[in-house]
């Protein structure tokens, strides 16, 4: 079921549309809520106005007091009238307007029945009612009341569509180019993150990763971004690209915006304990990293974990599908940490050492053709690129990674100054 919220200043016009669906035999009143009863129960504009009027007579400076929202189930989902009033009722609740005065109009005028709730924002004190995460809140009560009355779960039509647009790339497909441009070009419009670590978390889903190149050419600075295909073991498949070639969008200055841009929004804020709620109840009831990881996909979200040379894990980001929220496990707290599960999981295979019943752990990375989304690769190989193909292709200019985890930082800078001293062997 997908919800949509309009507001406006229009209390009548919005009115006066959904009454001429009724004029038209294509709609009718299911449900009053606080709204002045008339002899025969019908009801003109006018009437259906008046029980309005004491809430936007006592508005103080609210420009948009009317609120217009639609309810619509998947085409294929059969659902009562009864079933209706009750989804508008808890949905008005859940959104903190279960006090307001609303009407619930079902529609008929087209393939498919849905209701509009037509109700204002301002309280009888004429005060504001906050619409604060209203967009997240929403799309959770959508879910919630999906669970209940057995209907069809939009964000799984959604992820269908969405992987029409989005496709891990196949190296050996050929036009690699064009390939990754459809998904580089358009991934920060769907998916926020705040970090190279985070970005490239993000892009490992589609078998590449990207890296930061700086450094001085001919007496002048120059920043840019290489886009690097994989394989199916999340290695370097083929030649690097510059983000010139995939537009404005893929380029350094507009995925730098784009961080901070993700870094002033509000709205992580939910979305953190929710994610944070379900990462400790997988963590807690899994034994390793693969049971782990799939108890999170059946969830909507791929975990990304990063290991060094030794095996031991220096970083771990999340990728909420449902909420479009990119997260390294270090901006979640230190219950999601890398440390955290290390110690767990390095801890359950010394266990299994002991007991003789030692089985070597499964790879990070898998290739499970029947897996909705592509698993992650490992990201941040920073074993040393190929001099000569580097020098010529950027002349001078040497490729860096950058990340938010402490860890994953300490161990960049380590690599950095093992480079230095093969250089000057």
């Amino acid at each position: 079921m997908i919800a949509k919220i309009g507001r406006s200043s229009n209390l009548f016009g919005t009115l006066s549309y959904n009454n001429l669906k009724m004029e038209q035999d294509k709609g009718e009143i299911l449900a009053t809520n606080k709204i002045i009863e008339t002899v025969d129960g019908k009801y003109s504009v006018a009437q259906l106005a008046k029980s309005f009027e004491p809430y936007l007579l006592a508005n103080r400076k609210t420009e948009k007091h009317t609120l217009h929202i639609s309810l619509n189930p998947d085409p294929k989902d059969m659902v009562s009238d009864e079933q209706y009033r009750e989804m508008a009722e808890q949905y008005m609740n859940k959104m903190g307007y279960g006090n307001q005065p609303f009407i619930v109009f079902k529609h008929t005028d087209i393939d498919r029945s849905h209701i509009h709730i037509v109700s204002v924002c301002v309280d009888r004190d004429g005060k504001k009612i906050s619409d604060q995460f209203e967009k997240i809140r929403s799309m959770k009560a959508c879910r919630e009341l999906e669970k209940k009355f057995g209907l069809i779960f939009a964000v799984e039509k959604k992820s269908q569509q969405t992987q029409k647009i989005f496709r891990p790339i196949n190296y050996r497909s050929g036009d690699i180019k064009s390939q990754m441009a459809s998904v580089i070009r358009h991934l920060p419009s769907y998916y926020q993150f705040q970090s190279f670590g985070e970005y490239n978390a993000l892009l490992s889903l589609f078998n590449i990763t990207v890296e930061k190149v700086e450094g001085e050419l001919q007496g002048q600075l120059k920043r840019g971004l290489l886009y690097f295909p994989l394989d199916d073991q999340g290695k370097k498949a083929g030649n690097p690209f510059k983000s010139s070639l995939f537009g404005k969008n893929a380029a350094i200055n507009s995925i730098e915006k784009h961080f901070s841009a993700c870094k002033s929004k509000s709205t992580d804020v939910i979305v953190k304990e929710d994610l944070k709620r379900l990462i400790a109840e997988a963590h807690h009831s899994s034994k390793d990293e693969q049971a782990f990881k799939m108890k999170l996909k059946k969830e909507g979200i791929d975990t990304v974990v990063r290991k060094n040379k030794n095996g031991r894990i220096y970083g771990i980001t999340f990728i909420d599908h449902q909420s479009k929220r990119v997260l390294n496990g270090s901006r979640l707290g230190k219950g999601c940490s890398a440390n955290v599960f290390q110690n767990q999981w390095s801890t359950e295979v010394g266990k299994r050492i002991e007991g003789n019943h030692f089985t070597e752990p499964k790879p990070s990375i898998t290739n499970d053709q029947n897996q909705k989304t592509a698993n992650p690769h490992s990201l941040f190989n920073l074993s040393r690129l190929d001099e000569a193909y580097t020098l010529s292709f950027l002349t001078g200019i040497l490729p860096s990674a950058q990340g938010e985890d402490q860890e994953e930082t300490e161990f960049a800078n380590r690599m950095r100054r093992l480079k230095r001293r093969n250089r000057r062997k």
